[in-house]
């Protein structure tokens, strides 16, 4: 018996190492324009920190853009305890964590009700809370500031028993500048889950809340986490409201204890910047633990299938 070796495969032919497309000049401005933003924003951060790391007497004497001579992080020690950081960071976890959970539900509850119930008149309730993002909050403070000194309010909840000079105050009108924002985000996030979902739901029996609860809010996580991010960083950063809104120092959101570190003839500025960085290190720690989702919900509908 005779064994035939099998036919030999044909050679591969060469293929041709595919052409890179030429670099557009368009494409070279863009990116020069990008690295120049990016540079512009983290410049002023970069200096912060630098010059939270000298001794003032060394910056004064050889410039803030100098090379340093010795770095130290005894301005944090100080900032920490002069500033009374841990004082006021409470007082923004109690303005700000119930703010963003009130603003959040409230606003997805809403939006649920405008992408999934056929309600009446829902596109132009959409554009109304839209069209409230739009209105300058710096309008309002004359008429709010009356406002809030006319609503009593229990001892317990204000030593000065209104609505002003009160943590219930700026929990609220947080929620009420942020609730339009929220309310056009989740919509249009809401309409691209299928409404097969909700209608094989509503025959097994399930009411509005058990579809709002157990079936659209879980798929709402990604914008849940992005926009938690954001009203978070909002809210926490904002000095606006709380100079208005309140009187009282110690209740002041930690934004206004920079002011501590400000001398009545002298400020020393390599501290203040320290105490900023300190001020800043609550956000930049919730975005690096929600930054996925932060992302997630930020390019959602950007793709398809």
């Amino acid at each position: 018996m005779t064994l035939t070796a099998p036919a030999s495969a044909p050679p591969a032919q060469s293929q041709r190492a595919p052409s890179r497309a030429p670099v557009r000049p368009l494409r070279i401005l863009l990116h020069a324009f990008l690295v120049l933003v990016a540079l512009g924003w983290l410049l002023p951060l970069v200096l912060a920190v630098y010059a939270s790391l000298r001794p003032y007497e060394e910056t004064a004497r050889l410039g803030y853009l100098s090379l340093p001579e010795h770095l130290t992080l005894d301005y944090y020690g100080k900032a920490w305890s002069q500033a009374e950081l841990p004082h006021y960071y409470l007082n923004t976890l109690i303005i700000v964590i119930p703010a963003v959970l009130v603003t959040l539900f409230l606003a997805s509850f809403t939006a649920f009700a405008i992408s999934r119930l056929r309600i009446p008149g829902r596109k132009a309730l959409l554009i109304v809370f839209t069209a409230g993002n739009l209105l300058p909050p710096q309008v309002l403070i004359t008429p709010l500031y009356t406002l809030y000194t006319l609503i009593p309010l229990p001892a317990w909840l204000s030593d000065s028993q209104s609505l002003y000079d009160s943590y219930l105050g700026l929990i609220l009108i947080h929620v009420a500048f942020q609730f339009g924002f929220c309310v056009f985000v989740m919509s249009n996030f809401m309409r691209t889950i299928p409404e097969e979902i909700s209608e094989a739901a509503l025959v097994d029996g399930a009411g509005v809340w058990k579809r709002y609860w157990r079936l659209t809010l879980p798929l709402c996580r990604p914008v849940l986490a992005a926009l938690s991010t954001l009203q978070f960083t909002w809210m926490y950063n904002d000095f606006l409201w709380a100079l208005v809104l309140m009187s009282s120092g110690d209740k002041l959101p930690v934004t206004s204890a920079l002011n501590n570190l400000r001398g009545q003839f002298f400020t020393d500025y390599n501290l203040l910047a320290a105490g900023s960085v300190l001020v800043a290190l609550p956000t930049l720690i919730v975005f690096q633990m929600l930054h996925k989702q932060f992302v997630a919900g930020l390019t959602l509908g950007a793709t398809k299938g």
